[in-house]
């Protein structure tokens, strides 16, 4: 653990509590989170409820290296189920939706509903996600969903914090690096997945094979992501 890089960060969570459960997207994502929040003390767990994950390979490969990290840090780690067909149902109509549309209020909204109902339900008074660390995502868009669902649930909040500030995107990369970790190469879902390929045939290049790219591994350059960087919250 690199100790201290996040001391800029304000960690104060809604209501003061120092009892969070964090929703991962992946270890990448997640690491750099857990490690600050671990380094200041926090009682931690990680929920991984990513239904939205295809195909299944992807989603254990993703899970796994969830798992691997935050047992490192004896940060305990749960598999919130993978409902593919509850997702599939909700984001019906919205197939053709591109990247940061509807269908990714929907499938964010879904995430941080069932994370909020988890912490609910284990006692956890505060409840965050990994999702607005990325740069590929619309870091409000994200908050908003987090708000929502802690709005219709009294008892537990949403804390909207902006995790990729003051070093935040640059540990993510770093410690991806260190760690190894399993380098995804398209947002998670079906829709996604179709996308990204689509963009890579019509630039000659290979369709997406899973488990093959690791951080700080050598190997061929990654082409380039499908969306346009999103200057949100940066």
């Amino acid at each position: 653990m690199k100790h201290g890089w996040w001391k800029d960060w304000r960690l104060d969570p809604p209501g003061g509590h120092r009892k969070v459960l964090l929703h991962s997207c992946c270890a990448p994502c997640c690491g750099p989170i857990l490690e600050a929040l671990a380094g200041e003390g926090f009682e931690l767990c990680v929920f991984f409820y990513n239904p939205n994950i295809h195909p299944r390979l992807e989603y254990e490969l993703r899970k796994k290296e969830n798992w691997r990290f935050a047992e490192k840090l004896g940060i305990p780690c749960v598999d919130g189920d993978y409902e593919v067909a509850l997702w599939m149902e909700r984001t019906r109509g919205l197939e053709w939706e591109p990247e940061r549309g509807q269908r990714c209020t929907v499938c964010f909204d879904l995430r941080m509903e069932r994370t909020a109902d988890f912490a609910l339900a284990m006692g956890y008074p505060v409840f965050a996600t990994s999702l607005g660390i990325s740069r590929w995502k619309d870091i409000d868009q994200v908050n908003a969903s987090g708000l929502r669902a802690a709005a219709s649930r009294p008892g537990v909040q949403f804390w909207p914090f902006n995790w990729r500030k003051k070093g935040g995107s640059q540990r993510m990369i770093e410690l991806a690096k260190e760690e190894r970790f399993y380098q995804q190469e398209y947002c998670g879902c079906v829709y996604s997945l179709r996308d990204t390929n689509r963009w890579r045939r019509e630039r000659g290049r290979p369709k997406i094979q899973w488990g093959l790219r690791y951080y700080g591994v050598p190997n061929e350059p990654v082409p380039e992501k499908l969306p346009q960087e999103n200057p949100k919250g940066e």
